[in-house]
């Protein structure tokens, strides 16, 4: 089965092949994994293991691994070639809502409204599970609105930053 896979903005192709092993970009990947839970995760990718966090979310989906927040979007073959017929995948404009992955604590924010961002950069620090997670921006864009202060409790889903 083959997806094409973006994520922060970078597209990939993956294939998961009969045999079970995994391509990327036509790469072939060392990679398992085992399921914790409805969302978490243990993956093993060229012996290093890393505890991940799965959400799917509004037709996206994002992945917590080692701190870092990544947001994209997963289609299968099908689902690719509709959306290329209907002429994209990426929204370039309209509202991102950055949310809390998992329940935490703010650590720091350090964007503030009516800031430029662009692609990539740190909008959110969340603390959670005793290590500081970088919560990025998947676009350039203009931070609208900061819903959260510094050492407030959030649950998981709560709209942290708005970025128009």
């Amino acid at each position: 089965m083959r997806y094409v896979t973006t994520i922060n903005g970078q597209k990939f192709d993956i294939e998961i092949t009969n045999d079970g092993n995994l391509l990327v970009n036509g790469e072939k990947r060392d990679v398992n994994f085992l399921a914790l839970g409805p969302s978490q995760y243990s993956v093993i990718m060229q012996t290093k293991s890393h505890e991940v966090v799965v959400d799917e979310r509004n037709g996206e989906v994002e992945v917590l691994m080692g701190g870092r927040l990544f947001t994209g979007k997963v289609l299968d073959e099908r689902a690719q070639l509709l959306s290329m017929r209907r002429g994209g995948t990426v929204a370039d404009t309209g509202e991102i809502s950055i949310k809390s992955p998992m329940p935490g604590l703010i650590a720091a924010i350090p964007v503030t409204e009516g800031q430029a961002v662009k692609a990539g950069e740190t909008v959110i620090i969340l603390e959670s599970m005793k290590m500081q997670n970088e919560l990025k921006t998947p676009r350039d864009g203009v931070v609208a609105r900061v819903s959260v202060q510094p050492q407030q409790s959030v649950e998981q889903g709560k709209v942290l930053v708005t970025i128009v």
